[in-house]
């Protein structure tokens, strides 16, 4: 092949290239912005593997009843953290986490009392959930309430009657009652924040 053929081939190569290059490009420039997005992304993904990565290594999270029974003289500082019953599946705990984030942007001032960690939960958030578990409903709420324990994910708050039982379970009928959540509404968060582990929704 002679060197004006091997040139013509390399300039064809390199002009199609750019052309091919400026299509696939969005008519607006938004590299700069792009790639900030794109890195923040990044830290975030690090930062949420990194914690996975410590809560599965260092729960303290059990479905005794000793355990739920002993929340109540923990400092309010103090971390109820890791996974109930299976090992906690990184993937499953990404989309719960993100879930929550996009789920109480929604929420605007209903999402005070959801806590952004189903595997991270301060133990004052979790003494106050738990004392409303015994809210009275009136009818209507009920009827929100029970379509949240048929349609979830657990059939209920949890898995078990376990700590979460009571801390998820009081948390639906707070949003009902004082937030007008819908049993549509309060399945949601229940599922986004199943404390079971596994790499699914589903449990049973």
């Amino acid at each position: 092949m002679n060197k004006k053929l091997q040139i013509t081939i390399v300039v064809i190569a390199l002009l199609a290239g750019g052309y091919f290059y400026l299509s696939s490009r969005p008519a607006f420039d938004f590299s700069n912005q792009s790639s900030k997005n794109d890195s923040s992304s990044h830290i975030v993904s690090e930062a949420l593997a990194a914690k996975f990565d410590y809560l599965s290594k260092n729960g303290n999270s059990s479905c005794s009843a000793s355990f739920r029974g002993s929340i109540s003289s923990m400092q309010d500082d103090e971390r109820l953290r890791g996974s109930c019953c299976s090992p906690m599946s990184v993937h499953r705990y990404g989309e719960q986490v993100e879930g929550l984030v996009k789920f109480k942007s929604v929420a605007g001032q209903n999402k005070d009392r959801i806590p952004d960690d189903p595997y991270d939960i301060e133990a004052g958030l979790a003494k106050e959930l738990m004392s409303y578990y015994d809210l009275e409903l009136t009818p209507d709420e009920q009827k929100a309430y029970d379509y949240a324990m048929q349609n979830s994910s657990e059939k209920g708050p949890c898995c078990c009657k376990c700590w979460r039982w009571y801390v998820y379970g009081g948390l639906g009928k707070y949003l009902i009652k004082n937030h007008g959540f819908t049993g549509e509404q309060v399945t949601q968060v229940w599922n986004l924040s199943d404390g079971c582990g596994g790499d699914s929704e589903h449990h049973h």
